[in-house]
């Protein structure tokens, strides 16, 4: 459930569940939002699980539980994946925070954190209900954190490093992000208390911002080619990211159809089904259909909204080249 609902209602913002979690979908005219946020800067709170790591051994047993290597240097993050019989389970940034990591996980998959931890001797703390994120992304993201953050430093860089420091009276941690939309991003973490203020400072403080919710998200992600957990990573092994795929040459690839397909639609290698639509809409910078699939062949054609079929052709990543790229492009 967001910290923050009433303020989020008070913007006119409709609701919908991510990982049976409450967030924001929208306030109204996504497609205006988009390109705000695009050209501009927006500010979304995000639906993490978010998990405290401490012990004297935590540096080595989260680095077991996910596919990445932990930083041994404070103020340093790494992402990866947290698998289940080789599928991923959960995906997850995990920073170092000098007595303690802290853990950014998919909406609802904590406990897959928590159970990939298990008997390893290390403590892993619930921190979902004490702590608020704020993403801020956008063309002009940098101009807009360093507009309200005192730190004595600016925003930090690159990506995946943080820095400690304030906006008006409260205290926040603000993370570079991987530029998963394409343009500058940051992560701004601050206790449930301040929530609302620091909401406000984002959106209404030094450059200001436009609030937007998962459903921008979603687009301004697919333009930059990231996948997302809940579409194109979950119970698929990492692999898929892959130029040549898992086992079975399974691959996420990006799709220029010509009509926008379903999501799970089926995508065609001529007569033949290849694999299925992970995430699909009309780009709002193009003005024309993209889509994410997981296909093993070389697809021809996609399922259409009347069981007909649409063509369609493998197009390169990302769809929108934007100030940054993303770090989390399949290598296709």
């Amino acid at each position: 459930m967001s910290v923050i609902e009433g303020i989020h209602e008070d913007h006119g913002a409709t609701f919908r569940s991510v990982g049976g979690k409450r967030v924001v979908a929208d306030y109204g005219r996504p497609e205006r939002t988009h390109r705000a946020v695009r050209n501009v800067a927006g500010v979304i709170e995000m639906g993490y699980d978010i998990r405290a790591v401490t012990g004297p051994d935590r540096i080595a047993a989260v680095g077991r539980a996910i596919t990445a290597d932990v930083p041994q240097s404070e103020e340093e993050g790494r992402y990866g994946f947290v698998l289940n019989d080789g599928a991923i389970a959960a995906d997850a940034h995990v920073y170092n925070a000098g007595e303690r990591l802290l853990a950014l996980l998919a909406p609802g998959r904590g406990d897959r954190f928590d159970r990939a931890l298990a008997d390893t001797g290390v403590e892993s703390t619930d921190l979902t209900g004490e702590l608020a994120i704020f993403g801020v992304h956008g063309g002009q993201a940098t101009e807009k954190v360093a507009s309200v953050l005192s730190t004595g430093g600016g925003a930090p860089e690159p990506a995946h490093t943080f820095v400690r420091g304030s906006m008006g009276d409260e205290g926040v941690t603000v993370i570079a992000s991987d530029a998963p939309t394409g343009e500058a991003g940051y992560e701004v973490v601050c206790g449930v208390d301040d929530a609302e203020r620091v909401f406000d400072t984002l959106v209404n403080r030094g450059l200001n911002a436009a609030p937007f919710g998962y459903r921008t998200w979603e687009s301004l992600t697919l333009e930059a080619g990231t996948p997302l957990f809940e579409t194109e990573l979950d119970g698929n092994a990492p692999s898929v990211l892959a130029r040549h795929g898992d086992e079975e040459g399974r691959r996420l690839i990006g799709l220029a159809p010509d009509v926008v397909p379903d999501a799970g639609a089926t995508v065609y290698e001529d007569g033949d089904a290849i694999g299925a639509v992970t995430r699909a809409l009309e780009s709002p910078t193009l003005g024309e259909p993209i889509a994410f699939a997981v296909v093993a062949g070389e697809p021809t054609t996609v399922e259409a909204h009347d069981g007909g079929r649409i063509a369609v052709e493998k197009t390169p990543l990302p769809f929108v080249e934007g100030g940054q790229q993303s770090r989390r492009i399949p290598d296709t």
